[in-house]
């Protein structure tokens, strides 16, 4: 009989598979609200835009998951050191293998395990950053530029985590892609948005999937085609200067040998042109 572990994993379809999560959580108890799928989706975003190396399908799912046995006010009930290990040993009874609850375990350091796994520094990040942009009790939202500098000189300034930087990067470019709607508003802006507004997670899903999933799908491919005309332009002017300055270069040899003012012996000027010198002036009377 095929475990849940092989069902979800199966499962291509996003939505689909945050439904099957949801629907655990709903036979089982497991944790699981709206802040897992924001997390998830901002996981697929990131591994879109930034093109890391790993398997999404994997990584996705082990976002869905990896705080199944995370409870409301951990940290004042004295679960927030346990819930990671607890929850990647209740994963391994659903079928997932050693590495995939390996790397759920590792969504946060109390368990003390190493070497880390690459997904597992991802998933830190992405968990991380996505607690800091939603309310709390105790605190307001940061804005996701607040939040970047938290991670990078607070909650992560200590660690080694291998995507830091180029997710602090990342969010910085998502800030300037926005959703045209009455207004253009920024991607996560749009998300923690809808996060804060849907009634429960059934419905922010359905949201996300049936009316931004493409809204931003496209923002974001346009922006890469804009940022990949931009680089191909600024290549192309870049040999059109390169060519204008060997050309001027060309043209004042010339203009000195005619005038018998060389610079350079003739022997030197031509290897000033093609690359074999140094530019070494030949000292001549």
């Amino acid at each position: 009989m095929e475990d849940f572990a092989t069902y979800i994993l199966e499962e291509k379809d996003f939505a689909q598979k945050m439904l099957i999560a949801y629907y655990l959580s709903k036979k089982t108890g497991i944790f699981f609200d709206k802040s897992i799928v924001l997390k998830a989706e901002i996981a697929k975003i990131f591994i879109e835009y930034a093109s890391i190396d790993v398997d999404e399908n994997l990584v996705l799912t082990a976002m869905l998951l990896c705080n199944c046995k995370k409870i409301e006010n951990a940290q004042k009930i004295g679960k927030l050191e346990t819930y990671a290990k607890e929850g990647a040993e209740y994963l391994s009874t659903l079928g997932f293998n050693k590495r995939f609850c390996k790397i759920c375990e590792e969504v946060n350091r109390y368990s003390g395990s190493a070497p880390r796994e690459k997904e597992s520094d991802l998933l830190e990040v992405v968990d991380q950053f996505t607690g800091l942009i939603l309310n709390r009790v105790e605190r307001e939202a940061f804005t996701p530029d607040e939040a970047t500098v938290v991670l990078k000189e607070r909650n992560l300034k200590y660690t080694e985590n291998r995507y830091l930087d180029i997710f602090i990067e990342f969010v910085k470019e998502l800030e300037k892609i926005t959703i045209k709607e009455t207004i253009d508003v920024p991607i996560i802006k749009k998300l923690v948005h809808l996060h804060n507004e849907e009634a429960n997670v059934k419905t922010y899903i359905a949201t996300i999937s049936n009316r931004y999933t493409e809204k931003i799908n496209e923002a974001i491919n346009k922006n890469i085609s804009k940022r990949a005309k931009i680089m191909l332009q600024n290549e192309n002017e870049s040999k059109h200067h390169i060519k204008e300055d060997m050309d001027k270069m060309r043209n004042l040899a010339e203009y000195n040998r005619k005038t018998n003012r060389a610079l350079f012996s003739d022997d030197t000027a031509k290897k000033v042109l093609s690359h074999k010198s140094k530019y070494k002036i030949d000292e001549k009377p």
